[in-house]
């Protein structure tokens, strides 16, 4: 984890107005335990010394020393002598978000799952060709553990339509993008080693990480997207084996990563001998730009290895993933991955290269759709729950919300009295941070998005005690008081 130094200048910025009733120390310590647990400041930074932010904020140095303390006592601060505090988390606030059920009462309204219905229609067809197309494969024993060519082939002509020369050698397919990772992780690193991650990220990655006893490197997102800055202290003092990043509406975010980051970051990357791997699960997904160039364009030196998936722009039943990495690399992979498993079924493979065949006129009904979900899930917010407050994403499948108190763990917690499923953002977070975040996708069909919305709307109140204490909902998705 990485040491770095918070200077007066940035913390004042990141407080923004802090003031209220009651002591000054008291007011600050809780502002900047929010900070903490929002993951604005990350674990093992320093805060500037009690000198620097007294003159900063204006205040006296007795004030900054009451404010340590109290962070100290609570467990967000170890202080030593002579050096600067190091930000830590109380034990009770490190446990993260553990993954919700599955779906039982088909009244639930699922806002934990970022994934789209399959389309009508379109799944059953492409099954239906890889049933005609089957017959010349039942003569093979039908282990794959590369993927079958006709799919490696489609998948390495959708990366050179869109800008990416790749030929089917470089493609591997897998059972979805959670087991590339995994494979990946599974190949290049040891128990021990440090990946450099995104705080917020996938939360499956960090499952994969931590199965793999690897060393977790956080590097907070800003609200304006990735800090350059903190991504080169991290790399430089780390030395990461592999650096985990999700540049394309980035999974919860939103954000996309520009392109002058990305040919700064492999750069970056090269000299400090790390493995890129870039998940690119949402890049079919863009509602208001153009679908950006695949992060390896911007590689010279054969520092990046790219995940793809169906799950996200087709559907999650597939289950069909890929690799996409240099040479070298793919073969280290191929032999890895027949050490796992044998492949991927084959008619799920045929189906995915049918549908590869021509899939633009299918993903642009898809973004429409999903653009139409977006915004009136947006409208819905701004109707009923003004105070969260999020960024309207470009791409991808969901918002990333801020509350207005660190409520999210509460919130899931109660979520199926009110009908709903929720995932909190510590679920997000190594070390259980980010606890006034959660995450909405836009995935279900607008009737469900409003009547979601409302439930929400009952739920926070009922937590935060706004409101009046509500019932259960009913068997038949009416709220029982």
């Amino acid at each position: 984890m990485t040491q770095r130094k918070i200077t007066a200048t940035a913390l004042v910025h990141l407080l923004g107005p802090w003031t209220g009733r009651g002591p000054a120390y008291l007011n600050l310590s809780r502002s900047i335990q929010h900070l903490v647990l929002d993951g604005r400041l990350p674990l093992a930074a320093q805060l500037p010394s009690e000198r620097a932010l007294a003159e900063a904020l204006g205040l006296s140095r007795n004030t900054i020393k009451a404010t340590y303390d109290v962070l100290q006592d609570e467990g967000f601060l170890q202080l030593r002598p002579g050096v600067r505090g190091v930000i830590t988390l109380p034990p009770l606030a490190s446990t993260p978000g553990v993954p919700l059920p599955p779906l039982s009462n088909p009244h639930l309204i699922d806002f934990a799952a970022a994934a789209p219905n399959a389309p009508e229609g379109v799944i059953h067809e492409a099954f239906t060709h890889a049933l005609t197309a089957l017959p010349a494969y039942l003569p093979t024993h039908g282990y794959t553990p590369l993927g079958l060519p006709v799919l490696r082939e489609a998948i390495a002509a959708r990366y050179a339509a869109r800008g990416l020369p790749t030929t089917p050698e470089q493609i591997i397919v897998t059972s979805g993008a959670q087991h590339a990772f995994s494979l990946i992780v599974r190949t290049f690193t040891s128990p021990g080693d440090r990946v450099l991650i995104d705080q917020p990220t996938y939360p499956h990655a960090l499952d994969a990480l931590r199965g793999a006893s690897c060393r977790p490197v956080p590097v907070p997102l800003t609200p304006e997207g990735w800090d350059l800055e903190g991504l080169e202290a991290a790399a430089l003092q780390t030395s990461p084996r592999l650096a985990y990043l999700i540049p394309d509406f980035h999974n919860p975010t939103g954000h996309l990563m520009p392109a002058a980051m990305r040919m700064q970051l492999t750069r970056l990357f090269r000299n400090t001998r790390t493995l890129v791997v870039v998940d690119e699960t949402l890049t079919e997904l863009a509602l208001d730009v153009l679908p950006p160039s695949p992060f390896a364009c911007y590689d010279q030196h054969d520092v990046v290895v790219s995940i793809g998936s169906m799950s996200k722009s087709f559907w999650g039943g597939l289950r069909l993933g890929w690799i996409r990495a240099p040479r070298h690399f793919a073969e280290r992979l191929g032999a890895a991955r027949s050490t796992v498993d044998l492949g991927t079924p084959v008619m799920e493979q045929l189906a995915g290269a049918w549908l590869l065949q021509n899939p633009d006129p299918f993903l642009k009904r898809r973004r429409e759709q999903l653009r139409e979900q977006r915004d009136v899930l947006a409208e819905q917010l701004t109707l009923h729950l003004p105070q969260w407050t999020y960024r309207l994403p470009e791409g991808g499948l969901s918002f990333w919300v801020m509350l207005p108190q660190p409520v999210g763990m509460s919130l899931v917690a109660h979520a199926d009295r009110f009908g709903l499923r929720l995932t909190a953002g510590e679920r997000f977070a190594h070390d259980g941070l980010l606890a006034r975040h959660v995450r909405l996708p836009f995935t279900r069909p607008v009737e469900e998005l409003c009547e979601g919305v409302t439930r929400l709307t009952h739920l926070f109140h009922n937590v935060v005690g706004s409101g009046p204490q509500l019932g259960n909902f009913g068997i038949n998705g009416t709220l029982e008081v």
